[in-house]
């Protein structure tokens, strides 16, 4: 079959939630892939950060062949040799007490809420079913229509009503807003540390430390959705580590299934996940024997500090090299995860991505910029090959 062959096939029998660049790809090794003709690409966009240790890292694939020959699913109807041991190096690779697993994203977001609504009723004392969540505009949690209901993207909402109750919206990094919207009803304040969807957006400095204080002074749980800025793609474990700043429970996704399979987590206080009993929450493949195989391989490669040095140290060059290109407006974001602004008067938008797919550069455009998010096992040497690519494009 030829690339048009499976393009087609797509096309005829899948649903089209999606607009794929006109590639299709059959191998990946570190931060390289391959299409089905042979040609290699650079991947600038490790699936949102589900790839930060690249395409096949022979450590978390090694951990994952061995489980396959042992245990794959169980339920969690029973225990396992994993379940326990991934809980335990997870909650201290995070600095937390207590981890409740999951599969996506979106999900570990929606477990997050329902246990501080649980929370809010036990232990705070909100009357039942007035808990309200704080969140901010511009925010990307997921696509469920919990979440949905929250967002202030007209994509993501129109259409898919009716929305779920019990949420107020306030500006981003603004903390006079957020302080008027908490009540005695306040359950949470769910937050990104740095909002991806919305452009890799770094709230102002002090900003977070302002909501920690607001939740302290207000018996209110802080809950950060660290499911694309967690696991080091910011240059430290956790991307609230920039301000100092402790959440009470963490959302994690993404990486931590090390581009093998989905694998999430809440993290977090113990007295907060403890709120849960058996038969009020659960997941079939969440906490699964090969899951956490791959999980626990995540954090082991996480322990010793290399990624996040590498994020930090990879994500200056490869901020200063954008900021220089002729053509570019702006450029934002923290570690080895940046927004490009594109000056007026340049290509934009999906046009990018064509192009520089066309020089061997797989990248994506949001909301007409450039997303440049590449794994972290990438060298400088490959910076430049997508940096030049960019300027080819732009200029």
């Amino acid at each position: 079959m030829t690339t048009h062959d499976y393009i087609t096939l797509d096309e005829r029998w899948s649903a089209r939630n999606y607009h794929p660049l006109p590639v299709v790809l059959a191998h990946g090794e570190g931060a390289w892939l391959t299409d089905l003709d042979g040609r290699r690409y650079l991947d600038f966009l490790a699936g949102y950060s589900a790839l930060n240790f690249g395409h096949r890292h022979p450590d978390i694939v090694a951990a994952a062949k061995a489980q396959l020959d042992q245990l794959t699913l169980t339920g969690r109807v029973f225990h396992h040799d994993q379940f326990g041991l991934f809980c335990r190096e997870l909650a201290e690779l995070t600095g937390t007490e207590m981890v409740l697993p999951a599969n996506t994203g979106a999900e570990a977001v929606e477990s997050a809420l329902k246990v501080a609504r649980k929370w809010a009723y036990q232990v705070k004392g909100v009357p039942d079913g007035a808990a309200e969540i704080v969140v901010a505009d511009e925010n990307f949690h997921g696509r469920t229509t919990t979440i949905v209901s929250f967002s202030t993207d007209a994509e993501a909402r129109d259409e898919f009503g009716p929305f779920t109750p019990g949420f107020k919206v306030v500006p981003y990094g603004d903390a006079d807003a957020l302080r008027s919207a908490v009540t005695d009803n306040t359950a949470a304040v769910l937050l990104e540390p740095i909002q991806g969807e919305a452009g890799v957006v770094v709230p102002p400095k002090g900003y977070l430390a302002e909501v920690r204080q607001l939740c302290d002074d207000t018996n209110t749980l802080f809950v950060a959705d660290e499911v694309q800025s967690g696991l080091a793609r910011t240059g430290t474990t956790l991307a609230l580590e920039h301000e100092g700043v402790r959440a009470d429970l963490y959302a994690l996704g993404k990486a931590l299934g090390g581009g093998i399979m989905p694998v999430s987590a809440v993290v977090g206080r113990a007295d907060v996940l403890g709120v849960l009993r058996p038969g009020e929450h659960g997941s079939t493949f969440g906490g699964n024997p090969l899951a956490c195989a791959v999980g626990r391989a995540v954090v082991r490669l996480l322990a010793g500090g290399e990624f996040q040095e590498r994020s930090r140290e990879l994500g200056a060059y490869v901020h200063a090299r954008l900021g220089e290109l002729d053509g570019v407006a702006e450029v934002r974001g923290r570690g080895l995860w940046a927004n490009v602004r594109i000056a007026e008067g340049r290509p934009t938008g999906r046009k990018v991505s064509e192009a520089l797919a066309e020089r061997g550069v797989l990248c994506k455009e949001s909301h007409g910029n450039l997303r440049v998010a590449p794994p972290l096992v990438i060298t400088r040497e490959e910076i430049d090959f997508g940096v030049d690519a960019i300027a080819d494009v732009l200029g």
